[in-house]
């Protein structure tokens, strides 16, 4: 950290400091691979910053950028995070021309998706990636990928990462631990085994819809990497559902409605059980009552 900010202070030629600060970036991702005794295996060409060209990568962990930019560097779109991991975000890599959003201010939307476009269009811009599941998801399912990184009429890099679990769980669950314990869960453990690979570059076809085009480059990452595709919006693990409409949906499932004190029909299903059958009356107590 002291050696890049030495180098972002020290060194007035643009064009050399950017160099520089993107190999040290590179070797500083180097060495969290290291400490996580990282065995990782790279298959394909190699990514080259090129105009009006996008790389999208299914989604575990923020250490997917880590593992990717070990190999090759990437500015990257991710959600502003607070410690120290905010004050890496705000000076590292803001030499790599990331940029940072809020999924809680809809304002940032607009902003995040011209400063994508103004970021593709540039010539000699570093490769830009995209997580387009938009949260961390186990790396056993594939959800719904947003259209936003598929309405920018670039070509699109599909990547695909794949962690071995026999030594550890890489995906971060940020319910349940801080980025900090989810680090150091990783560098105590035996070794981060993963595999990455490359694939062919997609365009969209004729006639065929950005929501047509971001799942035929899911289906091609999860085949690649062996995850189900689910039809899931990554984001309802940050919401809860509203019961209104959880009781509107057991209308359908129910044919025996009655009403809440909301006036919306809800189901009693205790109704539609049938009665356990009751036990026949012994022939001599009835004989002697009469």
């Amino acid at each position: 950290m002291l050696c890049y900010f030495i180098v972002h202070y020290t060194v007035w030629d643009e064009g050399w400091r950017t160099r520089i600060e993107k190999w040290m970036v590179k070797a500083e991702c180097g060495m969290f691979v290291a400490s996580w005794t990282g065995v990782i295996k790279y298959h394909g060409p190699r990514p080259t910053s090129r105009r009006n060209r996008v790389w999208v990568c299914n989604h575990s962990s923020m250490i997917d950028w880590i593992v990717l930019s070990n190999y090759s560097s990437f500015a990257t779109i991710m959600q502003k995070h607070p410690g120290w991991v905010g004050f890496f975000q705000d000076t590292v890599l803001s030499s790599l021309g990331c940029v940072w959003f809020n999924r809680t201010e809809a304002k940032d939307r607009l902003a995040v998706g011209r400063k994508i476009k103004a970021h593709v269009q540039r010539e000699g811009a570093t490769p830009l990636l995209i997580f387009p599941e938009g949260t961390c998801v186990n790396n056993q399912y594939c959800v719904m990928f947003k259209k936003g990184a598929f309405d920018l009429d670039a070509t699109v890099c599909p990547i695909a990462i794949k962690y071995n679990k026999i030594f550890v769980d890489a995906c971060w669950y940020s319910k349940q631990q801080s980025f900090t314990n989810h680090l150091l869960t990783l560098m105590t453990s035996w070794a981060v085994v993963a595999n990455v690979w490359f694939l062919e570059p997609q365009t969209k076809l004729p006639g065929e819809t950005s929501i047509d085009f971001a799942n035929r480059v899911r289906d091609l990452i999860a085949r690649r990497a062996g995850l189900k595709v689910v039809p899931w919006d990554g984001y309802l693990k940050y919401y809860r559902p509203n019961q209104k409409l959880c009781d509107a949906r057991r209308c359908v499932a129910s044919p025996v409605p009655h009403a809440t004190p909301e006036g919306l029909p809800v189901h009693d299903l205790t109704l539609t059980t049938p009665p356990p059958p009751r036990s026949p009356r012994r022939a001599g107590r009835c004989s002697g009552r009469r």
